[in-house]
């Protein structure tokens, strides 16, 4: 199984891909994390912004293998505590496909992006910087993943 995370943004900080790298590693060759870029597009401040956010969710849209269950990273989604993650991660397991992890520009998901998700994930309640996001869904994804092994990263 391939987890891919497909994110607006690129030319990120180099400790972001230092710590993204340490992560991926951390998963076994069965299961892969991979990071797809989606460039950003230009917002000049005239109304480019849904024009902005309906390119990069088509380019989002593209980007997504095929057969993968979706899920897009949303304020409006579902929370999950570290445990009940690692029982998703289990069920992921067992569907048999890849995973798409969907993470929007400055604007947002389109709504196009979110209907072809299976479900919503909210990382927090807070607006997080586009380079955290991608550490911490690694290290979350990767604590998730932990848990659900049975090794010992996480401790309650």
């Amino acid at each position: 199984m391939k987890i891919v995370v497909i994110a607006v943004g690129n030319r990120m900080p180099k400790w972001v891909q230092t710590a993204v790298d340490e992560y991926s590693k951390r998963f076994p060759p069965e299961l892969k994390l991979e990071f797809r870029e989606i460039a950003p597009q230009r917002r000049d401040g005239r109304g480019s912004e849904i024009k902005a956010m309906e390119k990069e969710g088509k380019a989002i849209l593209e980007a997504i293998p095929k057969k993968s269950y979706v899920i897009a990273l949303d304020e409006r989604g579902r929370q999950f505590t570290s445990e009940e993650l690692s029982k998703k991660v289990g069920s992921w397991e067992s569907m048999g496909c890849d995973i798409a992890l969907l993470i929007g520009g400055p604007n947002g998901l389109t709504d196009e992006c979110r209907q072809r998700a299976s479900e919503l994930w909210s990382l927090s309640k807070l607006t997080l910087p586009h380079p955290l996001v991608r550490v911490f869904v690694a290290e979350t994804v990767y604590r998730a993943y932990s848990i659900y092994a049975g090794l010992p990263y996480h401790r309650a």
